[in-house]
């Protein structure tokens, strides 16, 4: 039993104590995943007290059943696994050790656990996850396509059942987009699936817009799981897909073309005789053209009502005119299930105004930037009239069009693009009210788990247009630059902004995705990470970029406390850093200077240093040193983590001797200097050497405060690291300072200007939905309100407390959803002292920094709640705390 649970028992009497309740159940990250294919899931749940009071509860064992039915399991009969009561204090990632598990099995799981008493809790609610298919032998399916180019495809198949259906499942992909619909309803609510992967091989990277040469590791295609049971009926039934682009039928400046757009479908039918049957794509499917004339990311969507085929999808529909479907050449990529969230409808906006305008336009105003469409809902036209919705926006969108039919009514919402607007303006319809629109975000499913509020509602309002910018750039499970223009998966603006995301959103199963996109889009031989995963030929960059390799995977880990993260990045964490190594100059600097394939000419979109300047960029070769420092740091920390005494000890005499070249190379003695534009603040953020230390802070105290008028002064790149390097360097008034700013540059600037999301260079110029500078918001989370995932126990089974709260502020709060359930931290100032409130939930620890001395206040605060304080040798007052919240004012 864990020193934690001891502890507990020692200091908390009898009565305090509450009995548990587990809730949240995940399978490997998500909730109730329908296909997963790893052969040992791992469960998870959170654990409730059932009192607000109780304080210092622990988990000291659980018992999990899983069964192949949920009656099964209802009824105590768990066919599958029943673990027994297992004494643990962990409820996360726990692995399956069941009946080994097989394609297409169906698993519903529940757990109980036993709290510090002894008591056992009642069973969870039963949570379930399906298995996809195991081996390739599993698939049956033809990938199939239309004998047509142009329009979006729908290919039908008709098909009878034989008696009552027990079960029936349908694994699916279309690419680049697929709806699919039995008996002409439509299967799930997902949007815009599957996923973007990096589908198959495409010719010419290397002579394309940003050109390399790599032989990516790994080619990958997802298909997702639905369950159609109640969608069928006796006898005769019909089932269609329709497909759109996607990025896999697209050409544009940013992107090259996979293929033509083409579907895998294999339906399980499972009859209660217990009988199997399957029925897969094929040559006997049908095809024919939708109404949806044009559809594309860039190109918007043109739907021509008139073309509708009514009933396309059900048992009435005329087969008469449709042809065969043909065999369409199959993507190379590894099919895979997609467990990881698909895009969804997540908000929903009714317009704040309509007005109409001078050329009988009407103009409507949703309040808020936000990615995806508008919907509209029974309005009317005459036939061949056209709905044009132009959306406003500062970078070039697709159409959105819509040809009447001429029926009294009509409704229609884009399928397979999205829009970027607040505001847009509609004209070909007479008349229009509110009720007949809507605006609807589409976006990657990715909740909020987080809260931030401050006594500045300038930082509240920063915090909540960041997120709405991180939220319109995921689509496809990856996090974008901007979600116009570009829509391309940067791994430089993913890794710069994660930690922040991490701190806002519930992401495990995001980027667990993700970061294997980056995995696959390495160069298997030389190590290279491409500057966007999957790659797209627009994606400029360089070692910053490169670097998502190495830092992803770890902050993923420290964070979610997940080591199948590290074991299965661990190597390619390796490689990417063996890969800077290569560029590594005689005085242990690094100079990355990738050239045109074919050429000796270096290619500036392949080597950058910072980007979005205020005022100027750092030299390259400082940012690619501190780049290759950091990774060759977090390769030897997570070597640590796996136990590998050899290559902590390898990789951290490469990033010493790194360290040791930055700080000779850069460094000038004459200005007590690193350089402008965020250079000390690498060089801080790296840690100087303690006989310059104090030169250096103060250089960068006048350099914000006097030259740049108290203003940041650095691109995105160094943004992740200016306010929390200036906050741990005894300058968190400075860091203030920038935050706090209205005027060029600062968020606040933004702000004043009428942004609701964030931009990508402080002038305003190009893209004005960027989520990348929100990097540097981890100071709101981690130093004013003081939470920290402790990397020698991670996934927040232990953390740190440690707010650092500015003489211009008077509270703040932080809320964070963690593996353990809700993290708290609230600061707040009474009179000369602060009040701390700390909630540390079931199975964490924390530890609790109450200023500097421990007065006779805190003694006997500390007294009340049974409690040790230690101080540590410069004064800081320091508590370790288990589950419950705490109170202290000192």
């Amino acid at each position: 039993m864990s020193k934690t649970y001891w502890l507990c028992l020692l200091l908390f009497p009898l009565s305090a104590w509450a009995q548990l309740r587990p809730v949240g159940l995940r399978v490997e990250h998500m909730t109730n995943p329908s296909v997963v294919d790893t052969r040992v899931p791992r469960l998870s749940w959170i654990n409730l007290p059932s009192s607000a009071q109780a304080r210092g509860e622990v988990q000291t064992a659980y018992a999990i059943e899983v069964a192949s039915s949920r009656e099964a399991l209802l009824d105590g009969r768990a066919d599958m696994w029943r673990s027994g009561r297992c004494r643990s204090a962990e409820s996360c990632l726990i692995p399956y050790a069941g009946t080994a598990l097989k394609s297409t099995d169906e698993c519903w799981w529940r757990v109980r656990v036993w709290d510090g008493r002894g008591r056992a809790s009642s069973w969870s609610e039963p949570a379930h996850w399906g298995m996809g298919l195991l081996d390739s032998s599993d698939w049956q399916a033809q990938w199939i396509g239309a004998p047509f180019d142009g329009a979006a495809p729908l290919l039908r198949k008709a098909f009878s059942v034989r008696g009552k259906v027990k079960r029936a499942k349908a694994y699916v992909s279309g690419l680049g987009y697929f709806e699919m619909y039995v008996n002409g309803r439509r299967v799930g609510d997902d949007c815009l699936v599957p996923n973007f992967t990096n589908y198959t091989y495409r010719p010419g990277l290397d002579h394309d817009r940003v050109p390399i040469d790599v032989e990516f590791s790994q080619y990958r295609v997802l298909y997702l799981g639905y369950d159609i049971t109640d969608l069928l009926q006796p006898g005769r039934n019909a089932m269609g897909v329709v497909l759109g682009n996607g990025f896999y039928e697209c050409n544009k400046t940013w992107v090259k073309r996979f293929g033509k757009p083409c579907l895998l479908c294999q339906v399980l039918l499972e009859y209660a005789d217990g009988g199997r049957e399957w029925l897969v794509s094929d040559t006997s499917w049908k095809a024919r053209p939708s109404a949806i004339v044009v559809n594309g990311p860039y190109t918007g969507e043109v739907y021509d009502a008139r073309r509708e085929t009514p009933q396309w999808a059900t048992v009435q529909a005329d087969e008469a005119s449709w042809a065969q479907a043909v065999p369409a050449e199959a993507p190379m990529g590894k099919l895979t299930t997609q467990t990881s969230p698909a895009d969804k409808v997540t908000e929903v906006l009714r317009p704040l105004s309509l007005q109409r305008l001078a050329d009988g336009s009407i103009e409507v105003d949703f309040g808020k930037e936000i990615s995806g469409w508008i919907r509209f809902r029974n309005v009317s036209g005459r036939v061949g009239d056209t709905l044009r919705v132009k959306y406003v926006c500062e970078s070039p969108l697709g159409v959105q069009e819509y040809i009447f039919k001429g029926a009294e009514t009509e409704s229609y919402a884009p399928r397979f693009t999205w829009y970027v607007f607040s505001k847009a303006v509609i004209s070909g319809v007479d008349h229009l009210t509110q009720a007949q629109l809507q605006a609807e975000a589409v976006n990657t499913d990715v909740p909020r788990a987080a809260c931030f509020s401050s006594s500045n509602p300038l930082f509240d309002r920063i915090n909540e247009i960041w997120q709405q910018s991180q939220v319109d750039n995921m689509h496809g499970c990856i996090a974008s630059d901007c979600p116009h223009r570009e829509r391309s998966p940067y791994t430089g603006d993913g890794q710069v902004a994660m930690t922040t995301v991490l701190h806002n959103f519930d992401a495990a199963a995001f980027y667990q995705k993700w970061i294997r996109d980056m995995r696959d889009a390495q160069d298997k031989h030389t190590g290279y990470e491409p500057n966007g995963a999957p790659w797209q030929v627009g994606c400029g960059g360089g070692v910053a970029w490169g670097a998502a390799m190495t830092l992803m995977p770890w902050e993923f880990y420290k964070h979610y406390g997940d080591r199948r993260m590290l074991e299965e990045s661990y190597g390619p964490m390796k490689r990417q850093a063996d890969y800077m190594l290569a560029w590594m100059t005689s005085d242990s600097t690094m100079n990355q200077q990738m050239v045109t394939p074919g050429t000796d000419k270096p290619c500036r979109w392949l080597n950058l240093g910072d980007w979005s300047p205020a005022f100027g960029l750092p030299a390259d070769e400082l940012v690619h040193t501190f780049y290759m420092w950091l990774c060759l740091d977090h390769v030897a920390r997570a070597a640590r983590a796996m136990d590998s005494t050899a290559d902590v000890q390898h990789y951290q005499a490469l990033a010493d001797a790194v360290w040791r070249g930055f700080h000779r190379k850069f460094w000038d003695g004459a200005k007590q200097s690193y350089g402008d534009f965020g250079s000390n603040v690498y060089a801080l953020r790296m840690g100087v050497p303690e006989d310059r230390l104090s030169a250096v802070k103060a250089t960068l105290r006048k350099e914000i405060m006097v030259t740049y008028k108290g203003h940041i002064n650095t691109g995105f790149v160094a943004a992740r690291y200016f306010f929390e390097t200036l906050a741990r360097n005894g300058m968190n008034d400075v860091a203030y300072a920038a935050m706090n700013q209205r005027d060029f540059p600062s968020f606040g600037h933004w702000l004043a200007q009428g942004a609701t999301v964030t931009w990508e260079q402080w002038d305003g110029g190009n893209s004005r939905n960027h989520p990348m500078f929100g990097g540097g918001l981890v100071w709101f989370y981690r130093n004013l309100a003081g939470v920290q995932a402790d990397e020698a126990r991670p996934g927040f089974r232990h953390f740190n407390v440690r707010p650092v709260l500015c003489s211009q502020l008077d509270s703040v709060s932080y809320s964070l959803q963690t593996p353990y359930g809700e993290v708290r931290s609230t600061v707040r100032r009474v009179g000369a002292r602060t009040r701390q409130q700390v909630t540390v939930p079931v199975g964490s620890t924390a530890s609790v920094w109450l200023g500097n001395g421990l007065t006779q206040d805190v003694r006997r605060q500390l007294k009340a709640y049974k409690l040790k304080a230690r101080t540590k040798e410069n004064g800081d007052v320091v508590v370790d705390v288990p589950q419950g919240s705490y109170t202290f004012l000192y």
